[in-house]
Formats: C-alpha cells, structure tokens, sequence
C-alpha cells in the first residue's frame, strides 16, 4: 500500500467513526500505519522549510492513531511478570541488539507506535508514548516522558525528570518538537506544542507552555506564543527559570513574582563543554 493510499484510508475509517469497530480492513490499515510509524516512514509531523514554524502537521497520522485506540479492545499484555491492561492494538514495543537501541533494564516501557532510532539510550524508567519520534543518538534518561506525537531529533539530552508533552488532539494541532542537539536539563516541561530550535539548553527547571512569555535579555525582545504560531525558542538559545514582579494590585503590596523563562546568552563552547559527558556514556 502506498503512502497515499495509505493516508486516504485512514482518513476515510477515521471519518466513520463507531462504524469502523470490528472492521478488518479497518485494522489492516491502522496496523499497517503503525508498523510505517515504527519505521519512521511516516511521523505525526515533519520538516518542512516553506512553514513558517519549519514543520507540517501530518493530521492524517494522528487521525491513525486516534484510529488504533478506537479499534482497540482491552486486554491483559505481558510486562516482564507484571500485569497490565490496555488497548491491544498498542502493546508494549520490543528491541533486538540488532536494532541498536539500548533499553537499560530498570521499567522503561516504550509503546507500539512510536519511533526509536538507533542509537538511542533509555534509562531505566522512562516512557515514550505512541506517535512519538526519537531521532539518533538521542538520551532519554531516568523518569523522563517523552509524549504521543512528539518529536525528538538527533543527539537531545532528555534529563532526568524531563517531561516532553504529546499533543494529539486536535489532531491539526502541532506537537512539542525538540531540534537537534537540544539539551533539556531536569525537571524541565515542555508542553503545548512549543517548539525548542536546534542547540538550545534549557536550564534545570525552566517550564515552557503556550502561555509561557520567554524574555530574551540578548535581544530586548519578549517572546510569546501567537494565534497562529506556537512559542518557539531560537536556536542555540540558553534558557533559564526566572520570575518577574507583579506590578498592580494586592501582587504588587505583597511583593510576589511570576515566573518567567529567561534567554540569558546564547549557546558558546563553553556551554557546550557541558553536552561531553553525554557522549561518555553512549
């Protein structure tokens, strides 16, 4: 089956809605999107130079997937003697050596659906939901979650306790996407669609939604989502968590602050030096 026959298909059992249950060809065509997913032939979103944002939301995909959970009936699925419940159409993944993905044992899990690359490291436990993509090289390290339909590039540091949000639905929504060389420090969430451009460090901490404004003491400029456009952190930019005061009202009288996230500098050799150990553990 061809991609584009491929993509019509879902679109058109996608669109039918309960009727789709218990349809065989309706499952053919969503195992058959999922197994394309798994591969990396097709991706919730991708590249695409000529957007304004530099990706395209593939609504079709995320229509199979939404597609698989409808088609799903829950069962009880094998977890290394534990007992779990869930969708049997998105079952827990399984490596072989020769996929180069190193799995460190520990309760990582890794869902049907989703993208690993080779290369990739998995610390013990972390979770990659169904959609997602995770490039080459890239380190998902203990109790970090990278969400459904999220894309992760080449040789990110997801630190420990990263939390990388998945958007689904709607289903023409952008997903969070974190470019190349990207390294998310701990305890870092990145939620709403929000868009981390290739090299930036976000610092231990920093919190990153639609509603986020990110001030950028380099430039002058406050950064913030729009209508039309998601918030997106430049490349090579270095973010930290930091507050701004309340100017008005009872905030103000009681002194308190918000938080804000803050570009601080952009990203040198020095910072750099701080990826090395990365490369030490791969």
């Amino acid at each position: 089956m061809t991609i584009s026959h491929l993509q019509k298909t879902i679109e058109r059992y996608f669109s039918a809605g309960p009727a789709a249950i218990g349809d065989a060809s309706a499952m053919t065509a969503f195992l058959t999107l999922r197994a394309a997913i798994e591969s990396g032939e097709v991706r919730a979103a991708s590249p695409d130079p000529g957007s304004p944002t530099g990706w395209k939301v593939n609504a079709w995909v995320k229509q199979g997937i939404l597609l698989g959970f409808r088609l799903g009936a829950l069962e009880e699925l094998p977890g290394g003697g534990l007992s779990f419940v869930d969708k049997h159409t998105y079952p827990v993944r399984h490596f072989g050596s020769g996929d180069g993905v190193r799995v460190v044992p520990g309760g990582s899990s890794i869902r049907a659906g989703s993208y690993v690359a080779r290369g990739v490291v998995c610390m013990p436990p972390m979770y990659i939901n169904a959609g997602a993509y995770v490039d080459e090289g890239t380190m998902v390290d203990s109790h970090a979650l990278v969400g459904s339909c999220a894309q992760i590039g080449k040789r990110v540091h997801l630190s420990a306790a990263a939390q990388i949000g998945g958007v689904l639905e709607p289903v023409n929504a952008s997903p969070v996407v974190i470019e190349d060389d990207v390294l998310v420090g701990g305890n870092c969430g990145v939620y709403e669609g929000t868009i981390v451009r290739k090299g930036a460090v976000l610092a231990s901490g920093t919190i990153l939604t639609r509603g986020t404004p990110v001030f950028d003491l380099v430039s002058g400029e406050v950064l913030r989502a729009t209508d039309e456009l998601p918030l997106i952190i430049p490349a090579e930019a270095v973010v930290v968590p930091g507050a701004r005061a309340v100017t008005k009202g009872k905030g103000q009288e009681w002194g308190l602050s918000l938080y804000a996230a803050v570009i601080v500098k952009y990203r040198d050799d020095k910072t750099s030096l701080s990826t090395t150990l990365e490369d030490l553990l791969r």
